[in-house]
């Protein structure tokens, strides 16, 4: 591959090319998290003006694209802000990595020491061998729960302690008189009102204090207010929330198409000790999703916690890839 097969361009022209862009996600990884509708706002929101778009040969028919950021002197990697489960990179070749991320090194502006595709799903693409300049890393464990099959198949194969957990809470609060409710927001008019209200609970908790969490006018609640719009005109987004009596009390932002749905957030009062509100949403919303049947599988997208093990045993390995050059693997060999 040469250095001209690759167009580099400002990320700023990306919406110039979002319809190439999405028909090689259809072709290649095919997942939601790279549509153009997940990318646009997250480029809108959290570039910093030094990021370019990628592509490989003809931009009117690619067969990888991309969005680079510079991270140091030398080194660039997948644009990949912490909102975004999977780092901004396509590829129509499963085994095209170590190629493309050479060539692609070469092609992209200043001397180039090393270039990553970070957050790479091996459900999407599979993990490539290590080779003398191409190393992989195991990034995180995440999990997903196939929908197969019924809800009370599903339930009883889950432990016992959480059975019997959430029936004692439900219990409880029956004689509380507090009823629970499961709403579910699907319209492009609700969405921001749906960010703000997520954004008013968990300010509540512990993410108010370190200044991590979502609010309607920070960069957060802009980008995920933006995003779920955009998929909601598209039928493709639903925020969950439950409530006790009148007060929500737990809510999952999720985007969804046929193959799976992505719980992006959830959030929940943390003034509540005697039951776990998300818990309940979460049982709620699953018993709907194996019901209806509208996707095969439900992705998590984080690092697994001891509570996913609880409601999934299929679990897999995140990876980052990462291609040195020559004078890359000299500088990394020297490094103290």
């Amino acid at each position: 591959m040469s250095k001209s097969m690759w167009t580099i361009l400002p990320a700023t022209d990306f919406p110039k090319y979002k319809l190439q862009w999405d028909e090689l996600n259809e072709r290649s990884f095919n997942s939601i998290l790279l549509s153009s509708l997940f990318i646009a706002p997250l480029l809108e929101v959290f570039t910093q003006g030094n990021e370019k778009l990628v592509i490989h040969d003809s931009p009117e028919a690619p067969t990888a694209m991309g969005i680079m950021a510079p991270t140091s002197f030398g080194v660039w990697e997948t644009f990949q802000p912490s909102q975004a489960p999977l780092g901004c990179w396509l590829q129509a070749e499963a085994t095209q990595a170590e190629a493309l991320t050479k060539s692609l090194l070469k092609a992209l502006p200043g001397v180039g020491f090393a270039l990553g595709l970070t957050q790479q799903d091996p459900l999407l693409v599979s993990q490539p061998a290590d080779s003398k300049s191409l190393q992989t890393l195991a990034y995180i464990q995440t999990a997903h729960v196939p929908v197969v099959g019924t809800f009370d198949e599903y339930w009883q194969k889950r432990g016992k302690n959480l059975r019997q957990n959430l029936r004692k809470q439900r219990n409880r609060l029956e004689r509380e008189g507090v009823t629970t409710r499961l709403e579910k927001l699907t319209s492009p008019e609700a969405m921001k009102g749906a960010v703000t209200a997520y954004g008013q609970l968990e300010s509540s908790g512990w993410k108010s204090e370190q200044n991590t969490a979502v609010d309607i006018n920070n960069d957060q609640g802009q980008f995920y207010s933006k995003m779920l719009s955009g998929f909601a005109e598209q039928g493709k987004a639903v925020v969950y929330q439950y409530f006790y009596n009148d007060d929500l009390v737990a809510t999952d932002l999720c985007i969804f198409d046929a193959r799976m749905i992505v719980i992006l957030k959830t959030t929940y009062d943390e003034t509540i000790k005697i039951s776990s509100p998300a818990m309940l949403m979460r049982q709620d919303a699953f018993e709907v999703l194996f019901a209806e049947k509208p996707v095969e599988r439900i992705e998590f997208y984080g690092k697994v916690m001891e509570w996913h093990t609880k409601w999934s045993e299929d679990i897999r390995t995140l990876f980052h890839a990462t291609h040195y050059s020559a004078l890359g693997k000299f500088v990394k060999a020297i490094k103290p």
